[in-house]
């Protein structure tokens, strides 16, 4: 039987597709979602189609799947097929639309137990909303008298009232490298969340560790629980903290720690194999207008005074003359399928064949001044290996923004990474919510595509595989995936939960058959091994 787990403030559920991807026993799941909680209504809408796609993956109906997503069946169609609906049943019961801290205590309590099944061992996952404890959300409102009494600051609580009432055997909780140095009417919120965590409340304890580093929270630094992503094969430099809590009591080993990686998986690792596109014009687009917009970007670069001027303006020629995609991609783009001889492990785990395209590679729409600046960031990155941040831009590609505005040479300019290429040969910079605004900070590497990131794109530097489909229009689709936990990596630390609890159960069925040995004749311990829960066992 798989091991439950609840996932709080889900997402579109990158965690929990990590711990529901790992297999045990006879390639059955080792882990279940048995319920997923997340307020966002389209986020949830994604979370439910993922529940509908896990329920009918590995049986004949998951073809309605694809044909939903590719789009050759509307959504009341693919609902009306009897083993979809079944599954849209199931999925209803899962995937939960609920506010942690608003909705009624009583009634999510209920939900939760029902879940359970009466299993005793199961795992709780979640992360808490970041906004109050990143560095970007806590800049914006220095200024803000009343930042300190933002609810935010103590939503974690929700987490930490599911660990007092139901208490699991473990628990995951991931959020913002930021919360290492938040702090909280000048106290430091870290270090409050850790005790919290440490003693839920009386007669209940947990150990605090790491992923990464041995120990437990009497001997960790608060830095030794950030997890660097891109040492870990997540072709992004996310840097997350991530906990683990082991109940105390039960006998838990020592885990094992996440291992890194020989070498970090680049940005063209990832997304080179997607089908080129062309971005689009915000205003009267069309192939002939935009090739005209581009070849006319390197103009912007006359009377730059700078010693690479004329170099950067015949590598911008000549990008500009290579821009020949036609297409500016779609919600599904049909393409066979040509697996690698040798492939890595984040093709093994993105690619689906079964899938036939690649959907949600769609390219935005720019002004033509936007698209002079992207071809000349994904030019200056080419040649020179780094992207060219605002203080070395040509005048008359700086964007007329008061931020950026300067009176003399002597005056810093801030916001300095406003255009930011993803260097094909660097994991990329953190895929954040804020993609959703616009593509300035993610913008493709290839200068003859001249655009910023599509969802896919995105969604594969976050490890969501092909197959997984986000709900909502573009702009949502953007902010679900910047929000996400990367799956490869949830599956990562999926293993490690369970080398816990497979030690576990090894350990109980020893200390039982011990005790079978060495007790008296006819006595009440004689059917203890079949009481006793026993995990599939992998490894």
């Amino acid at each position: 039987m798989p091991v439950p787990i609840i996932d709080l403030f889900a997402g579109p559920g990158g965690l929990g597709e990590g711990f529901a991807s790992l297999q045990g026993h006879k390639r059955q799941p080792f882990f279940e979602i048995a319920l997923s909680i997340e307020k966002d209504a389209v986020a949830h809408r994604t979370l439910t189609l993922r529940a509908v796609f896990r329920r009918l993956r590995g049986t004949k109906d998951v073809k309605h799947y694809y044909s939903y997503i590719r789009g050759e069946i509307d959504e009341a169609a693919f609902r009306r097929i009897p083993a979809v609906a079944s599954a849209f049943e199931h999925a209803a019961t899962e995937a939960r639309c609920l506010e942690l801290g608003k909705s009624d205590e009583v009634s999510i309590d209920r939900e939760i137990r029902a879940a359970l099944k009466g299993q005793e061992t199961w795992v709780l996952i979640g992360g808490p909303p970041c906004q109050a404890y990143s560095l970007a959300g806590r800049s914006r409102r220095a200024n803000d008298k009343d930042f300190h009494k933002d609810e935010k600051h103590f939503l974690y609580r929700e987490y930490l009232r599911i660990i007092q009432v139901h208490k699991p055997t473990i628990f995951v909780m991931e959020n913002v490298k930021g919360l290492l140095s938040s702090k909280h009417s000048g106290d430091p919120m870290f270090e409050k969340i850790i005790a919290d965590l440490s003693m839920p409340t009386e007669g209940l304890e947990y150990e605090i560790r790491s992923f990464t580093k041995k120990g437990d929270g009497s001997s960790l630094e608060p830095t030794d629980y950030l997890i660097h992503s891109e040492r870990h094969g997540i072709p992004q430099s996310r840097h997350r903290v991530i906990l683990l809590g082991v109940k105390k009591g039960l006998d838990m080993p020592q885990h094992q720690l996440l291992a890194p990686v020989a070498r970090p998986v680049t940005v063209k690792q990832a997304i080179d194999d997607l089908p080129r596109i062309r971005s689009k014009l915000s205003r009267g687009d069309s192939v002939e207008a935009w090739r005209k917009a581009v070849q006319a970007s390197p103009a912007y670069l006359r009377g730059w005074r700078t010693e690479c001027a004329s170099t950067m303006i015949e590598t911008m020629r000549a990008f500009a003359a290579a821009a020949t995609s036609t297409t500016t991609g779609g919600a599904f783009i049909s393409r066979g399928y040509r697996r690698p001889k040798k492939p890595t492990e984040l093709q093994q785990w993105l690619h689906d064949r079964s899938l036939g395209g690649v959907c949600q590679h769609e390219a935005r729409a720019h002004m033509a001044s936007d698209l002079a600046r992207y071809l000349f960031s994904a030019s200056f990155a080419h040649s020179w290996g780094y992207c060219p941040r605002l203080d070395v831009f040509p005048p008359r590609l700086l964007p007329d923004h008061l931020n950026v505005r300067f009176r003399n040479e002597a005056d810093a300019i801030p916001f300095k990474d406003r255009f930011r290429v993803q260097c094909r040969n660097e994991p990329a910079t953190t895929v954040v919510a804020h993609i959703a605004k616009d593509g300035h900070y993610y913008i493709h590497y290839d200068p003859s595509q001249c655009r910023s990131l599509t969802v896919r794109e995105a969604a594969r530097l976050q490890t969501f595989p092909d197959n997984y489909f986000f709900a909502g229009n573009r702009t949502e689709q953007y902010t679900q995936v910047g929000n996400a936990v990367p799956p490869l990596l949830a599956y990562k630390l999926s293993r490690i939960v369970r080398s816990l609890l497979n030690e576990m159960s090894r350990r109980k069925r020893r200390r039982a058959g011990d005790a079978i040995q060495n007790r008296p004749a006819g006595s009440v311990w004689r059917n203890l091994p079949e009481q006793l829960p026993v995990l599939a066992d992998a490894g």
